[in-house]
C-alpha cells in the first residue's frame, strides 16, 4: 500500500512538473500570429469626407446641399522606431499615431518577436533598454498582453503619458523578467 501512495505521489510531482515545463518551454517552438488593419474612420466622417472628395471633383458645379463641416483627418504619426534584439531577436516598426477621434494608437508592422511565456507590450522612459534580465525597467507603463508574435496589431497608447522625454516600447516576459526587444520612439 505504501509503495502505491508513493507511486501515486511521484506521479503527481512528476505530472505538475511537465506542466509547469510545458508552460514555460513551449512558447518557444509556438507562434501566435496577428493581422490586425490600421483602425478605420469613424463612419460619419468617412461619409464626409467622400462627400468633401465628390464636391471638390466637381468645382464648377454648384451643390443644394451643405457643404460638410469638413474631411476627416488623416491619422498623425507621432513617434516611431524600429524593434531591436535585447534579450531576444525582434524586428519591425512601432509607431503611435494620432487617431481623428482624439486617441492615440501603437501599431506593430512587419513585427517578430521570439515568442515566450506571458509576453507584455510595455513603455519605458529610457531611450536604450538595458539587457537587465531579473530587473524591471522604472516607471514601466504596461499596455497589456502581446497580441501575437508575429505580424501587424495595435494598442492602445495612453493619451495622458507625457511624452518630453525619451520611450521605448519594450516585449516585456513577465515571469522571467526579461526584455526580447524593443525600440526607441522617436519623432518622426
Amino acid at each position: 500500500m505504501r509503495k502505491l501512495i508513493l507511486a501515486a505521489a511521484g506521479l503527481a510531482v512528476l505530472l505538475g512538473m511537465a506542466g509547469v515545463g510545458w508552460y514555460l518551454v513551449s512558447p518557444l517552438f509556438l507562434t501566435r500570429a496577428v493581422d490586425e488593419d490600421f483602425p478605420a474612420p469613424d463612419p460619419a466622417q468617412l461619409e464626409a469626407t467622400q462627400a468633401m472628395n465628390a464636391a471638390m471633383a466637381e468645382p464648377t458645379k454648384q451643390m443644394e446641399e451643405p457643404m460638410p463641416g469638413g474631411a476627416a483627418a488623416e491619422a498623425e504619426l507621432l513617434a516611431r522606431g524600429e524593434f531591436y534584439p535585447v534579450a531576444h531577436e525582434g524586428r519591425g516598426v512601432a509607431g503611435v499615431y494620432q487617431l481623428d477621434d482624439g486617441r492615440r494608437l501603437l501599431r506593430f508592422e512587419g513585427f517578430e518577436v521570439l515568442n515566450g511565456p506571458d509576453l507584455h507590450v510595455w513603455l519605458v522612459p529610457v531611450a536604450s533598454v538595458p539587457n537587465t534580465i531579473g530587473v524591471e525597467i522604472p516607471g514601466y507603463y504596461d499596455l497589456g498582453e502581446l497580441k501575437g508574435n508575429i505580424g501587424d496589431q495595435n494598442y492602445d497608447f495612453p493619451t495622458d503619458l507625457d511624452q518630453t522625454g525619451p520611450w521605448s516600447v519594450v516585449i516585456w516576459c513577465v515571469p522571467f523578467r526579461v526584455p526580447f526587444a524593443a525600440a526607441l520612439l522617436a519623432a518622426p
